[in-house]
């Protein structure tokens, strides 16, 4: 079977790199409070909580008066996160949901509007590392791949579940594999014989389909002058986005926005690859034109050479804003 031609429009791999403990840092700090400027006494919403290093720096701006709402669908993060924030002299509710609720859950609150939001689309670091997510091919676990663990779908059902031509679909939409039609005939084939749970046996899947093997692999990359992608990333970008519906839930944000940004209220969305830039970029131009947005960025912000040196997963990141109208 031929591989598919490029799909220039899919998003291209994550940055490398693996995050040390103590070490995390925010992603354009300075870009973020600049633009989105937090000021005291207002109201804000971190739809991407994580670690809390934007949360914590927006508090400090928000003051003893302000409120920040923090989402996360990991409740253990949730509540590793907001013991660190605690003893930040601001107001903070953590929210255990998808920000695609936002609209929801600031109704149940009695919010009337945040006068700041901001979107991290980064996937979060204590996630990525953790073998038992099986988010990442650098470490051996179950293929489970979900953020919120209260979800049904993982990577596991997809290979096990989709149509051949439904997986060729997902990995070329999602991350521009250009072997999605090989891959996916084998997976098809392997099932058939026994299903694949493990990181290390999809792995090893897809150096077969791409003519490897975990040897010839490993001497093809130490011969590679900066270094090769590794053959199985665009197939794992593409199964975590299908497994936590990360476009779709960006997409009930970009919706959501202006109806819970309050006048003058400033929303900043931090995206990591083409498809998720491409949807903010058209939503904010959309707002602009239909008198949501009074402003809108020009052109994305992006890392500093030095900040991607210091944290390399940092380097594909996108920071649009815009500004509703008063």
């Amino acid at each position: 079977m031929t591989a598919r031609k490029k799909n220039n429009s899919a998003p291209p791999l994550r940055a490398k790199g693996k995050t040390k403990p103590g070490t995390h840092k925010p992603v354009l700090e300075r870009e973020i409070l600049k633009n989105l400027s937090p000021g005291m006494g207002e109201t804000a919403a971190d739809c991407t909580l994580g670690y809390g290093g934007h949360a914590g720096k927006i508090m400090e701006k928000l003051g003893e008066e302000g409120l920040l709402l923090g989402f996360d669908v990991d409740i253990a993060e949730l509540k590793k996160t907001e013991k660190r924030l605690s003893s930040l002299k601001c107001g903070f509710r953590g929210i255990n949901r998808n920000f695609r609720f936002i609209k929801e859950a600031a109704a149940e609150l009695g919010i009337s509007g945040f006068d700041v939001i901001l979107a991290d689309l980064g996937v979060s670091s204590m996630q990525v590392d953790n073998p038992q997510r099986g988010i990442s091919y650098k470490s051996n676990g179950p293929l489970d791949m979900r953020m919120d663990t209260s979800l049904e779908l993982t990577g596991e059902k997809i290979l096990r579940e989709y149509s051949e031509g439904k997986l060729s679909e997902i990995f070329d939409k999602y991350s521009d594999e250009p072997d999605s039609e090989t891959i996916a005939s084998f997976i098809a084939g392997q099932r058939k014989a026994c299903p694949i749970t493990t990181v290390n046996e999809l792995i090893d899947l897809i150096l077969n389909a791409k003519g490897y093997s975990r040897n010839t692999w490993q001497k093809h990359n130490k011969q590679s002058a900066f270094g090769a992608s590794h053959p199985a990333a665009r197939v794992f970008q593409a199964l975590r986005i299908e497994v936590n519906d990360e476009l779709g839930a960006l997409k009930d944000l970009l919706k959501a926005a202006p109806d819970v940004l309050s006048p003058d209220g400033r929303l900043g969305i931090i995206s990591f690859h083409q498809g998720e830039d491409r949807l903010v970029k058209k939503s904010f131009a959309e707002g602009l034109q239909q008198g949501y947005y009074t402003y809108i960025s020009k052109k994305p912000a992006a890392p500093s050479a030095g900040e991607i040196a210091e944290n390399p997963r940092s380097s594909s990141a996108k920071f649009r804003w815009a500004v509703k109208c008063k």
